[in-house]
């Protein structure tokens, strides 16, 4: 049963109020002013909390600012109650991050409606999000309830790449958002020597360019096709509107596309302290569950010998002689150049 914190001074309001709510099978908590409505939020911390504007001791931008710095409420659904003289205040509420607003007199349907609508989609941005454009679509069915695909689709361009053709360069301000439809991407970063560093992976499904869009900033490496590619390009405009639609549904956002932050700094790390046969071994496994397909009981690395080196962070000709050990020691198989895992346990567990 979920709990609805109902704050309103008025006595009838509230009382009447109450009683449609409980009907609907929702625990109410109810309060008659801002500071004791406060105090039980943070006592119960219910699913939902519906407050009044205009109140004694402490008004509802009062409550609503008191629950969005407090950690354990801050993510809690708001809805204002407000009467049509006070309408206009309803915008300063809705910019503080009130998530509805109810204009008195109301129905039991419109009340009911607004609270179910707020609570399902609380619940549905509490679920783990999937990478990649299901996990978009999921995001904005919940911030709008249009067609995600059609939202973000709509009129777009697909950029068509060759293999080693630059997707964007270090240094270069974005003005777009990428996605993997086809094909595999590298980023890269390179020394005042020329030498490269793989720091990302793309596959279908997987974004890219998204960080320096979020920060505000260059971007921090290249890209460039690994394979003949195509990216849907999302315009910068688009995103910075997506990425108002909802205080939430952004927050979200940004947990589904800066997922690749604490991998990269585990791989700083890794490529700083470990050897060399566990580099080898760690830049196999990546690109197996990387690009390896769910139904695909074997995989295939068809990679050159310079790229491979370039996403271990060593040598061309120390990997190739790693490589040969691994095949002595019946870790992989070697055909043609190409590369399959037979032992995946062991290079996981390959000792530093």
């Amino acid at each position: 049963m979920k709990t609805i914190l109902l704050i309103d001074d008025n006595e009838d309001i509230r009382n009447n109020t109450a009683e449609i709510l409980q009907l609907s099978n929702y625990r109410v908590l109810t309060a008659e002013n801002g500071m004791k409505g406060l105090e039980l939020a943070i006592a119960e911390q219910p699913d939902l909390i519906i407050c009044d504007i205009m109140m004694p001791e402490l008004d509802g931008f009062g409550v609503l600012h008191a629950i969005h710095n407090n950690e354990k409420l801050t993510n809690t659904p708001f809805i204002f109650l407000t009467a049509k003289a006070e309408r206009s205040d309803f915008r300063k509420g809705m910019e503080q991050g009130a998530d509805d607003y109810i204009t008195k007199p109301f129905s039991g349907t419109e009340l009911l409606n607004a609270v179910e609508s707020r609570i399902k989609k609380n619940v549905l941005l509490k679920q783990d999000i999937a990478p990649g454009m299901e996990g978009v679509h999921h995001l904005m069915n919940i911030s709008s309830g249009k067609s995600s695909i059609q939202k973000i689709t709509e009129d777009r361009n697909i950029n068509r790449y060759k293999k080693k053709q630059i997707v964007y360069t270090e240094g270069n301000h974005p003005n777009r958002l990428f996605f993997v439809l086809k094909g595999k991407v590298k980023a890269y970063k390179t020394n005042d020597e020329g030498k490269e560093l793989v720091t990302e992976l793309y596959r279908p499904g997987d974004f890219l360019g998204h960080i320096a869009l979020l920060e505000g900033s260059v971007y921090h490496d290249t890209a460039a096709a690994m394979e003949d590619t195509e990216l849907a390009i999302i315009p910068r405009e688009e995103f910075d509107e997506l990425m108002h639609t909802n205080p939430e549904l952004s927050q979200k956002f940004i947990q589904l596309l800066a997922n690749n932050v604490s991998s990269l700094e585990d791989k700083l790390v890794g490529l700083a302290y470990d050897s060399l046969r566990k580099k080898v071994a760690n830049a196999l496994i990546v690109l197996q569950k990387k690009y390896q397909d769910a139904c695909e009981t074997s995989f295939v690395i068809d990679i050159n010998r310079e790229s491979l080196a370039t996403i271990a962070g060593t040598a061309k000709e120390s990997l190739i002689r790693t490589l040969s050990d691994f095949k002595t020691e019946k870790l992989v198989d070697i055909a043609e150049g190409k590369i399959t895992i037979l032992n995946l346990k062991k290079l996981e567990n390959m000792v530093n």
